[in-house]
């Protein structure tokens, strides 16, 4: 019976191969991400030291919360290009054809790879929904607010919402919790009557949930069929929708965790709304960061074929197109999962699972 230990080479050969993989990796992610960080400023470098009273201080608040996305973003990208690193100076030395001289076969090369991708990707997940997360959260509300050094704090949601009261549609700029009370931005909500005939809308500036209780303030009423305005300082607002479905409807998948959106979810299914976009991207959370474990079954071309080819450029960019289609098959389907089109599990996985067997052929064909 076959167990995992029998796919891996002997220790001192798994070891001298991750070791060379991880190596590579932690050098090129760092080596990437430093660049395009260094080019991100100099995009919005100018807009954030143009706001009165911003200093290098606010250079350095900017790298902290976009360091952390460019991090994320590049791992599967780089895990790739480790690989294919790694494989090109076996190849180079020909330790690849001395390994597989003294017995081992393909899949016991790549397992070791394998293995350390597998370790990368959890971190890289762990890294998602303890770091990027909060800091992709702060750093678009400090955008919104032109990176003013006095804007308020981030607020849980901060999407325009819309929510159906009855046969009333409310609309919200923004939602925000502040310890027990819940505050709704810039409400307004279009008065309807028992055949969507609208007959009014009520405007607030904001609006709040406390003690069981939702109030207005600063209110303007426009009726209609009299084409009068009244204003209201403060009332009473007599709805039944809860602050939890605020929370829900203004939950944007890359700014909060795991745990929070499946919550959102659940809140948003009971109240019948459609699940399919943040269905996938729910699913998106945990393919991405696997997509490492891909790297090294995709840069196989540049591992095998110096042998059988003898053309080792033309392998590394078969290698590094085979690695580059998945990324972009992999947005492709996630955006047609967002708008409905496929099934949310399938335009999370089918990426995955189609690259995963594309590797495993490439595996096989070095084995005949």
């Amino acid at each position: 019976m076959t167990t995992f230990s029998s796919l891996l080479p002997p220790p001192i050969i798994s070891n001298y191969l991750w070791r060379a993989y991880l190596l590579r990796f932690v050098m090129l992610l760092i080596s990437i991400t430093v660049v395009l960080q260094i080019l991100d400023l100099l995009t919005d470098s100018e807009d954030i030291l143009s706001v009165e009273g911003s200093t290098y201080a606010s250079i350095l608040r900017y790298i902290e919360l976009r360091f952390p996305q460019l991090l994320s973003e590049f791992v599967p990208f780089t895990a790739l290009l480790a690989a294919i690193l790694t494989y090109t100076t076996l190849n180079q030395g020909s330790e690849i054809v001395v390994m597989k001289a003294a017995g081992l076969s393909a899949y016991q090369v790549i397992a070791p790879l394998v293995v350390v991708s597998a370790g990368i990707g959890l971190v890289h997940f762990i890294f998602n929904e303890a770091v990027v997360t909060r800091a992709t959260a702060e750093l678009r509300h400090w955008q919104k607010n032109g990176y003013a050094l006095d804007a308020p704090p981030a607020p849980d949601g901060v999407t325009q919402t819309w929510v159906l009261d009855g046969t009333n549609l409310v609309e919200v700029a923004s939602v925000a919790r502040s310890g027990r009370m819940l505050v709704v931005d810039d409400v307004t909500v279009y008065v309807r009557n028992g055949e969507g005939r609208l007959q009014g809308v009520t405007k607030a500036d904001f609006a709040t949930y406390q003690d069981g209780g939702w109030t207005m303030f600063d209110v303007r009423h426009f009726d209609i069929a009299t084409q009068l305005v009244g204003t209201e300082a403060k009332t009473t607002w007599d709805t039944g929708i809860a602050p939890e479905r605020f929370l829900a409807l203004a939950v944007i998948p890359e700014q909060v965790s795991f745990g929070s959106l499946v919550t959102a979810m659940a809140e948003l299914e009971r109240e019948g709304y459609p699940m399919r976009s943040l269905s996938a991207s729910l699913n998106h959370k945990i393919a991405s960061p696997m997509a490492t474990l891909l790297m090294p079954l995709l840069a196989a071309l540049a591992a095998f074929g110096v042998v059988r080819g003898g053309q080792l450029f033309i392998r590394i960019a078969m290698a590094m197109a085979f690695g580059f289609s998945y990324f972009i098959i992999d947005n492709l389907m996630l955006a047609m999962g967002q708008f409905g089109r496929i099934p949310p599990e399938l335009a999370a996985w089918a990426p995955f699972f189609l690259f995963l067997g594309a590797g495993l052929l490439v595996v096989v064909y070095t084995e005949d």
